[in-house]
């Protein structure tokens, strides 16, 4: 900014306090650009948004606007109000760093695929009684429907889904689930 700047909107800033809605619509849309520059500047790391300060900014000039002098220069008088508002941004994001998720995530694990061997299998059907550990495998273990199971095992439907029903819930209460 030169020093002519710093006198076309402090020439701009009196016109709007005066009144004047399109001088301050030139004020405000000149001064967003300084302050848009000053806080991206000013941000390192992610977690404050550069426009939301720029967006309090421009409220607070708004709000504010009664305090400046006008035998002072407009810029520094701006150039604080930014600065607050960026302090008190930081200070609500805290000590916390937000990093977007894609910039990390090829570093995280691939989730490991559960298996279950034929032990652990064997060992979760034992206990129960040969009709239903036979429906129990046929639909859990083989992937048959109800109706194939009841087929194979020469019952109905019905007594296959209550054997079924019996069986996991037998399963549950051994080891420890309702």
């Amino acid at each position: 900014m030169t020093g002519k700047d710093e006198t076309e909107l402090s020439g701009l800033f009196r016109a709007a306090i005066a009144g004047n809605e399109r001088a301050y619509a030139d004020f405000l849309h000149r001064i967003a650009a300084l302050v848009r520059g000053f806080v991206r500047r000013k941000i390192v790391q992610g977690g404050v948004d550069p426009e939301d300060v720029v967006q309090e900014t421009l409220l607070a000039i708004h709000v504010k606007r009664h305090t400046w002098r006008e035998d002072a220069p407009v810029l520094p008088w701006v150039y604080a109000i930014a600065r607050f508002k960026l302090i008190d941004a930081f200070r609500r994001r805290g000590r916390r760093i937000e990093i977007e998720i894609d910039e990390i995530a090829e570093t995280f694990a691939e989730p490991e695929a559960e298996t279950v061997s034929e032990r652990d299998i064997n060992r979760a059907l034992d206990g129960l009684p040969p009709a239903q550990r036979s429906v129990v495998s046929a639909i859990s273990v083989d992937g048959r429907s109800i109706g194939e199971t009841a087929a194979k095992l020469g019952v109905s439907e019905t007594a296959v889904r209550v054997s079924l029903h019996r069986g996991l819930a037998a399963i549950a209460k051994r080891f420890g689930r309702q």
